[in-house]
Order: structure tokens, then sequence, then C-alpha cells
């Protein structure tokens, strides 16, 4: 089995919020709490990885705060969720990148376990959490979460030439490598695990879902 030890998680929060009005997404509070502290405890508490690092782009001081080192983009302008893949690969010093987004303060405990589990079975490069959502006619698809990743640190290289040569999208790059997808179906898996606040109402919701 891969060991926590090999596994630094990166915790997303580099992007503009643009819609939540622009506000720092990972400083906002949920249930008396910044976003990005639930998740940098969700990941502590869950175990499964040694270093915990955060990509953000404003409001550095804010974040190391946390007592984890933090990382700006390596891009320049926002370049989105890659640019934090690139930043945190740059990074890290183990085998293994774990990646989660600031938003997500539900994030599955045993996730970095069970990703280490598919990769190393299926001797891929990377591992890409999936979860039920509801479809367009109310009945549940199963989605892939590409922000929810666990990488080879090997491929360091190739998402440079990628980011060089223009490429924005996290699909279009893991399509590139020999990923496997990892569905978080069971029935004891909470539907709310990886709901994402992208907005101040979204968030509210979330926090009365909660209650």
């Amino acid at each position: 089995m891969i060991d926590s030890h090999d596994i630094t998680a990166l915790i997303l929060a580099g992007g503009r919020g643009s819609r939540m009005g622009g506000v720092d997404k990972g400083l906002q509070n949920f249930k008396g709490m910044p976003l990005a502290l639930h998740t940098l405890t969700r990941l502590q508490i869950g175990g499964g990885v040694g270093e915990i690092l955060i990509n953000a782009n404003r409001n550095l001081a804010a974040y190391e705060s946390f007592g984890v080192s933090v990382w700006p983009d390596a891009l320049a302008d926002y370049a989105g969720p890659l640019a934090g893949f690139l930043t945190g690969l740059e990074h890290c010093e183990t085998a293994y990148l774990l990646t989660v987004p600031c938003d997500t303060p539900l994030l599955p405990l045993d996730l970095a376990q069970r990703l280490a589990a598919a990769l190393q079975a299926h001797d891929a490069d990377i591992a890409m959490a999936a979860a039920p959502e509801p479809g367009q006619h109310g009945s549940m698809q199963t989605r892939t979460q590409p922000v929810f990743c666990l990488l080879r640190m090997e491929l360091l290289e190739s998402l440079v030439r990628f980011t060089q040569d223009g490429g924005r999208k996290i699909d279009a790059w893991t399509a590139q490598h020999n990923t496997v997808v990892v569905p978080f179906d069971l029935a004891s898996d909470d539907q709310h695990a990886f709901f994402n606040a992208n907005t101040l109402a979204e968030l509210h919701q979330l926090e009365g879902s909660q209650a």
C-alpha cells in the first residue's frame, strides 16, 4: 500500500471567487470557520496524507495562519485549478500529490486512502474521484470530480508542457494519462461530500443542511 507519508495534500484556494462576488472563497465562513480550514481539518482527521499545502493567490498571511505552507500560482492571471496542480507538483517533496478544492468542507475522510488503493491496484498515473449527482430528470448520475485527484510526481514534466502550450482544462490533461475513476457511491458515503459552494447562497444552503 502507498504510505500516507508519501502523499502530500494540496488545498486549491487560488481562484477569483467570481461567482461569490470576487471574495476569497477559502476564507468564507462555514459553521463559524473558514472553508479552507474545514478542508484542512478533514484531511488531518482522515489521515492518509503527510504534509498539507495550500495554493492561494491573495490573503497569503491569512492562509499561512492555518499553520501550513502556502504557495501562489506559478502561472499568471488566475489560470484555474490546473495552475494549482502545477504549483503543487513543483513544491511537492513526496511521490504523490492529492488535490482537493477549498470549497467542499464535507469531503470524504477516507478520500486519500481510496484514491491511493485504486491508483495502486490499476497501476495508474492518476486516480480521480467520482460521485453521484442529480441528472437533468432527477435521476442520479455518477460524475467525475476532476479537482479531486491523486497524481504521481512524475507527471510534472507533462503538466509543464501542457500548460506552456496554453492548456487549462483538467480533463484534457488527465485524458493524456492512465487515469482510474474512483466512485464514492457506497451507501455509507455522505451525499454532500463533494458538494461545492460556488455562491454564497449555495454555501448557506449547505450550512443549513448540516444544522
